[in-house]
C-alpha cells in the first residue's frame, strides 16, 4: 500500500508509491482511484500533462483561477526537481506558507496539490520529465501565477542560474494577491 503523508499545510499530501523492483526493472501503480479515495483524495482527474525541461528551468509559480482551478497530482519521471506549493487560500491559517518536496525518478515520490495553491518546480538534474494529472481543463484566460522570488515567501530555492519564461518573471507578489484574493 502506498504511503500518504499529510504536510504541515492542510491539503498538501506527499505520496510514496509501493515499488516492486526486480532484475528487469520495476513495477509500480502510480494511481488508483480506489486507493487515493480511501486516503482522502477523491478527485476526478480529467487531463494529464507532461513537460521536459533542462537544468535550471524554473516553471511557476502557477495556478488557474476559479472556476477553472485545478487539483494536481505531480511527479518527476526522469531526473530530479524541487517541487514547491504555496498556500494562496485567503482564509487559510497557512496563507503564504509553502511546502517543498524533492521529486525524482529515483524516489518516485508524488505530491498532491489541491486548488488554492500556486505551484512550481525547479529542475536540478541535466534534464527532467515532469508529469501531472489535473482535475480541470486548462483555460488560458484563467492562467495566473505568483512571483517565484517574492521575498515575502522566503522560498529556499537552490542557488543556480535560473531559466524562466518572461511571464514567470512578472507574476504578482503575495501582497498583491492578498489585496485581490483569488481563492
Amino acid at each position: 500500500m502506498p504511503t500518504f503523508t499529510k504536510t504541515k499545510i492542510e491539503g498538501l499530501i506527499i505520496i510514496q508509491p509501493l515499488v516492486f523492483p526486480d532484475e528487469r526493472g520495476f513495477f509500480m501503480e502510480s494511481y488508483s482511484k480506489k486507493v487515493f479515495t480511501e486516503n482522502g483524495i477523491d478527485i476526478e482527474f480529467v487531463q494529464d500533462n507532461h513537460s521536459r525541461s533542462t537544468k535550471g528551468v524554473l516553471r511557476g509559480l502557477h495556478f488557474q483561477k476559479p472556476p477553472f482551478a485545478q487539483d494536481k497530482l505531480v511527479r518527476c519521471t526522469k531526473g530530479e526537481v524541487l517541487d514547491v506549493a504555496v498556500d494562496i487560500r485567503k482564509d487559510s491559517p497557512t496563507f503564504g506558507q509553502y511546502e517543498s518536496v524533492l521529486l525524482s525518478e529515483e524516489n518516485k515520490t508524488m505530491f498532491f496539490i489541491p486548488k488554492g495553491f500556486a505551484h512550481g518546480f525547479l529542475v536540478l538534474s541535466e534534464i527532467a520529465d515532469f508529469q501531472y494529472k489535473c482535475s480541470n481543463f486548462y483555460n488560458k484566460e484563467s492562467e495566473n501565477g505568483l512571483l517565484f522570488n517574492d521575498p515575502e515567501l522566503k522560498i529556499d530555492w537552490p542557488q543556480m542560474d535560473l531559466i524562466l519564461s518572461d511571464k514567470d518573471k512578472l507574476w504578482p507578489t503575495l501582497s498583491e494577491i492578498k489585496t485581490n484574493p483569488v481563492f
